[in-house]
């Protein structure tokens, strides 16, 4: 490696404070690995904005954040990889427990790594990130639940962020009628744009038909991505029809859910965790493919590139509520 140093956006912690900022950092500093990986771009998720925003994801300092990387192959250990080759990391703990993508180079296991899908660019993998897989992750499940095109309204929820709206955009090309849920009356015409049927605020749902929780609500919705969790999470599940599957991945509202077993044990409703941190390989590999030819051309209008140094400007928006789409951050710039 000719030169001794790369940048690299560095978290420390200062007492209670999270101090972050760009250093030039020695190659010496990354973890153990088989692959040594020439970052090119990075992206932004809710959970980076998090771990820029000192909530608590960040284990272990100093650390670098970016729980997703795509990039080439600077120097493996393994025969699956050779120098040169184009290849995308997600979870796995990068950004969390590990150095992540936020760095012009990054050391990870070769087991983490996939191959760019068949006609991807880097940019493209970033453009979906953990975003992307996840939105195709809670799909795959409920197509294998029994969801149908044409069979009645699937709902999304948190439809204005990153995994909502590619969820919406996924669902409304394989013809399905979208609800996309939203508190944003700005982004009516976007989600319009990405194939949603119909818009519904955040509030639409929120209160239970009886006082106390939700226990079984008029059925509405054969299925349903959320993203937000909480009271949300419940009403949902009180309001999907006889057979229907919700797919959950994320706890915006909050991580506890008040409901009852009367969805299960009376319409048969399914619940189905979503993770895209420990995801099988193969499950990976299904997933990236399907995001290859299902993604409609129109989800290109929601994504914009930042340099490095720009990501926690983004973060703060994102925290407060006010980010839409996708942000790819190029790292090599």
């Amino acid at each position: 490696m000719a030169q001794a140093t790369f940048k690299a956006l560095v978290a420390r912690r200062a007492d209670r404070d999270l101090q972050i900022r760009m250093e030039d950092v020695g190659f010496e500093a990354l973890p153990p690995g088989d692959l040594l990986v020439e970052v090119q771009y990075s992206s932004l998720n809710y959970k980076d904005a998090m771990a820029l925003g000192n909530k608590g994801i960040l284990r272990g300092f100093p650390a670098v954040p970016g729980i997703d990387l795509a990039g080439t192959v600077a120097e493996s250990q393994d025969p699956r990889f050779a120098p040169g080759d184009p290849v995308l990391v997600t979870g796995w703990g990068l950004g969390e427990q590990r150095w992540g993508g936020y760095a012009q180079y990054a050391r990870v296991q070769a087991d983490w790594a996939l191959p760019l899908p068949a006609g991807a660019t880097p940019a493209f993998c970033m453009a979906m990130g953990t975003a992307g897989l996840t939105a195709m992750l809670c799909v795959l499940d409920l197509e294998a639940a029994g969801l149908t095109p044409g069979a009645g309204e699937v709902l999304v929820t948190g439809a204005g962020g990153g995994v909502g709206s590619i969820a919406v955009a996924l669902l409304a090309a394989r013809g399905h009628q979208v609800v996309a849920m939203s508190g944003k009356p700005e982004l009516h015409e976007l989600l319009t744009g990405l194939g949603a049927a119909r818009i519904i605020d955040r509030t639409a749902l929120a209160t239970p038909s009886k006082p106390g929780r939700f226990i079984l609500e008029p059925e509405a919705f054969q299925g349903a991505v959320d993203t937000v969790g909480g009271d949300t999470l419940a009403s949902i599940l009180a309001r999907t029809r006889y057979g229907g599957a919700v797919a959950a991945c994320g706890l915006v509202a909050g991580a506890n859910l008040d409901t009852t077993v009367f969805p299960f044990i009376l319409r048969g409703v399914k619940l189905l965790g979503v993770d895209s941190v420990r995801c099988p390989t193969p499950r990976r590999k299904e997933a990236w493919a399907r995001l290859m030819s299902d993604l409609p051309a129109a989800f290109a209008s929601l994504v914009r590139q930042v340099p490095l140094a720009g990501v926690q400007a983004e973060a703060e928006q994102m925290l407060a509520g006010a980010a839409r789409g996708r942000v790819v951050v190029a790292v090599k710039e």
